[in-house]
């Protein structure tokens, strides 16, 4: 199994984050570029790649065990990047360094349970909004959300994800994200 740990944004965001971006479909190039599904819209903590289901007794204990130990938090979907002109990105503001221990928790969790962990990436708060599938300048994108600073809303639970990448050669074919399993922070 295809698996990453990660916190889902609630709905009322979700909408807000829609609405924020819709004007960057509107830039020269936007038809160059992939845009995530808002229905699959989170914030990777870890990514854990192929999992043996073996190991998945001892992930999710260690996973809940990450979760109850780090309180419920505020963020908030806050500005906007880009990684080279591959990836467009919105951020995130708020209580980020207990978010980023969670991240730190949930990923050595899944080492102690045997799993390698993507370490090839220091955890930078991000929510993936478009990856270039062509020549595209990202920057008027990031640009544009710069001063975007949304609602705040409050972090309750870790997620277990399984991705399902596409297999039926569908060009534009979306991976498909379904909880594994869920906790709680701070229970």
């Amino acid at each position: 199994m295809r698996l990453f740990a990660a916190v889902l944004p609630p709905e009322a965001a979700v909408v807000e984050l829609t609405d924020a971006t819709a004007s960057l479909r509107g830039l020269p190039g936007a038809e160059q570029l992939r845009w995530t599904e808002p229905s699959g819209w989170h914030f990777t903590l870890a990514f854990l790649g192929e999992v043996d289901p073996e190991l998945l007794p001892e992930l999710t204990e260690r996973l809940g065990r990450a979760a109850h130990r780090h309180p419920p938090h505020e963020l908030r979907f806050a500005g906007g990047g880009r990684f080279g002109d591959r990836v467009l990105w919105v951020g995130a503001d708020g209580e980020r360094t207990i978010l980023r221990d969670l991240a730190r928790s949930a990923a050595a969790g899944a080492r102690r349970a045997g799993v390698a962990v993507d370490t090839t990436h220091d955890f930078r708060p991000h929510l993936t909004l478009a990856r270039a599938a062509g020549p595209v300048n990202l920057r008027p994108y990031a640009e544009s959300l710069a001063g975007f600073s949304g609602t705040p809303w409050t972090v309750a639970r870790l997620e277990l994800m399984r991705s399902r990448l596409p297999g039926g050669g569908v060009p534009g074919e979306r991976p498909r994200y379904e909880t594994v399993a869920a906790w709680d922070l701070g229970g």
